[in-house]
């Protein structure tokens, strides 16, 4: 555990609980997530909230859903505020860090993660991992905004409200971890289709390697 973070005793257990799950998971169920923070430096900002959505068997899990804002000092600005729409009050009220993060690992188990974009989402959980449980967080990802164009090369198309456009999908909330995570668990589906999953675990593995 890294030197000065201190956990409670029940925290500890529930960090050992989940170290202790088998390194291979279950690609049956793949979590996708997506992040909110106080802004896209990442040395500097903060993770705010994470919402994932589990993809079972082929489908959406919805009644599987996590969504946790993380206690603020300080809010944000107003500006940042503006973006994701987590007010300066919910984020000081939110759930401390540590049982946040804590929450968010055990509703992930083993399961490979998957997110558009995932340099800045692993990031961003890393940081936070190590800052407030002492974690080295090392996950399998999928990062469909590289297995997307590899997959459909004809469409040329790179940000993930082109890639929601295309497909003709509904988006409840952009910039809301949640709704950005099921927009984003949607495309993971589409790409899953039309006998792309083998191609699409393969390229997982490559990103795996690539984001250790």
């Amino acid at each position: 555990m890294m030197r000065g973070v201190r956990l409670s005793n029940a925290q500890k257990r529930r960090l050992k609980a989940w170290r202790s799950l088998k390194e291979a998971g279950d690609d049956t169920r793949i979590v996708v997530l997506d992040v909110e923070t106080t802004g896209l430096d990442l040395g500097h900002d903060r993770l705010i909230s994470i919402g994932a959505v589990a993809v079972k068997g082929g489908r959406i899990a919805l009644g599987e859903n996590f969504s946790v804002v993380i206690r603020q000092k300080d809010a944000s600005s107003h500006d940042n505020i503006l973006v994701h729409g987590i007010t300066g009050d919910a984020q000081r009220r939110g759930q401390p860090p540590a049982d946040a993060l804590l929450d968010f690992l055990e509703y992930l188990g083993n399961s490979p993660l998957a997110a558009f974009h995932v340099a800045f989402d692993e990031t961003m959980i890393r940081r936070a991992m190590k800052e407030y449980l002492g974690l080295s967080f090392r996950h399998r990802w999928l990062d469909l905004a590289h297995a997307l164009p590899s997959l459909f090369p004809e469409s040329n198309l790179r940000a993930l409200d082109d890639w929601v456009a295309h497909f003709a999908m509904e988006v409840e909330q952009r910039h809301d971890a949640l709704s950005d995570a099921l927009a984003t668990a949607e495309l993971l589906l589409v790409a899953m289709k039309g006998g792309n999953y083998d191609r699409l675990r393969s390229i997982a593995n490559r990103r795996a390697l690539e984001y250790p």
